[in-house]
């Protein structure tokens, strides 16, 4: 039985990407636990706490589920006064 060199090199780039994607999946898993964790400790801040870090409850699932928040990017919150 003989093996070409090319057969091994295809299986090399399959082995390769696999191993890539687990990588990224498990990157991603990462990434979602620790948004889960975030918003676990934000939901725990009293809301005064969250005042003074300038946020609301309500802001709380926009900034877990984003995967970044800079206010120079967004802009400042707006907020209407009642």
């Amino acid at each position: 039985m003989t093996h070409s060199a090319g057969g091994l090199g295809h299986t090399t780039d399959s082995a390769s990407r696999i191993f890539s994607s687990l990588r990224s999946c498990w990157g991603a898993f990462q990434e979602w636990r620790q948004r889960g964790r975030l918003g676990d400790e934000l939901c725990s801040l009293s809301d005064r706490a969250l005042m003074d870090i300038g946020m609301t409850r309500g802001e709380i699932e926009y900034v877990v589920s984003s995967r970044s928040f800079d206010r120079e990017e967004r802009g400042p919150p707006v907020r209407r006064l009642s």
